[in-house]
């Protein structure tokens, strides 16, 4: 069963999104962000392991954004991050952002890190 958060420590929602932007709970944020419960913080991408790392013991899942379409992920990041504890899902920065709006509603222990269009 998934750890729940307490409702105050849920986050805050990706309210939109564009091209080379994210709106998180109404402030627009440039570049490759993660969102977590504990707020919204520059990202650098898929080489910037230590930052997903981070999450761990923080957050259950992760769902990692790659942009406009779905890329697969290297397999050691992969590995490295699920080791840590942390279930990584891979899909396109759209849909990664609905699901995390959907799972944070359910406050539960929830990131996304997310590759703009």
């Amino acid at each position: 069963m998934p750890t729940m958060l307490p409702t105050e420590f849920a986050g805050v929602p990706v309210d939109g999104y564009g091209p080379g932007f994210f709106r998180v709970g109404g402030v627009v944020h440039h570049g490759r962000v993660i969102v977590h419960a504990e707020g919204v913080h520059a990202w650098g991408g898929l080489e910037d392991r230590a930052a997903l790392l981070a999450l761990a013991g923080r957050v259950d899942v992760l769902f990692l954004g790659m942009g406009a379409d779905i890329a697969f992920l290297p397999r050691a990041l992969t590995a490295a991050v699920e080791e840590a504890g942390v279930m990584v899902e891979p899909m396109n920065s759209p849909s990664a952002a609905r699901t995390y709006n959907v799972t944070l509603s359910e406050a539960r222990r929830v990131a996304c890190a997310l590759v703009p269009l």
